[in-house]
């Protein structure tokens, strides 16, 4: 068997310029041409819940329990569907169902869902849940920063008006307008503090 180096190379090299060059266009074009996430219409009038800005997230005694039992209970994330309703500028999580996840798709460092909450049979979501097994790296940007993280960044791509991670004993939760917040969960009396995190 030969091998032919050069052909190879110029295969490659070919392909790295077409991806270049694809890259190069997408960048290049106005913005309106560019996928938007599917909340964006929330703003034009398409469904209120979507672009609502939450200003405090509110966990029902049932809600914060199950957290703190996930929390302890497993050495990889879960995810969780953060089923209630919207009251005023809340969310307000009456309870927390499980996410359809195939046990191969939790780790440490991710979890992957096999279909949407609403597929997976809970109506009334109002945003995703999902855990930092290691207490660390909870959140939304970069810090000092206003890059988004990857937990940001699938945050633009879901139809809920929050989102949340579980680190621990507090839950940094983000809104549409893109602010992180952080609810500390008290173990005792079902008291909740809630502040908004500085950046």
């Amino acid at each position: 068997m030969q091998v032919r180096g050069p052909q190879f190379g110029s295969v490659v090299a070919h392909r790295g310029l077409m991806a270049l060059g694809a890259l190069a266009l997408l960048v290049v074009q106005p913005k309106s041409a560019l996928l938007e996430p599917p909340w964006a219409g929330a703003a034009k009038g398409a469904k209120a819940k979507d672009g609502l800005v939450a200003e405090t997230l509110v966990l029902s005694d049932q809600a914060r329990r199950y957290l703190l039992l996930q929390y302890r209970s497993y050495p990889t994330e879960f995810m969780g569907c953060m089923v209630g309703e919207i009251r005023g500028r809340s969310v307000v999580v009456l309870r927390i169902a499980p996410a359809d996840v195939d046990p191969t798709q939790s780790a440490r460092t991710h979890v992957m869902p096999k279909q949407s909450c609403e597929e997976a049979g809970w109506a009334g979501t109002v945003g995703v849940i999902h855990s930092h097994p290691s207490g660390q790296q909870c959140w939304y940007h970069f810090p000092g920063t206003q890059v988004l993280a990857s937990d940001g960044q699938s945050f633009l791509w879901q139809p809920y008006p929050v989102d949340a991670i579980m680190c621990g004993d507090r839950v940094v939760w983000i809104s549409r307008d893109m602010a992180e917040r952080e609810l500390t969960l008290v173990a005792a009396e079902a008291s909740y503090t809630v502040s908004t995190r500085e950046r």
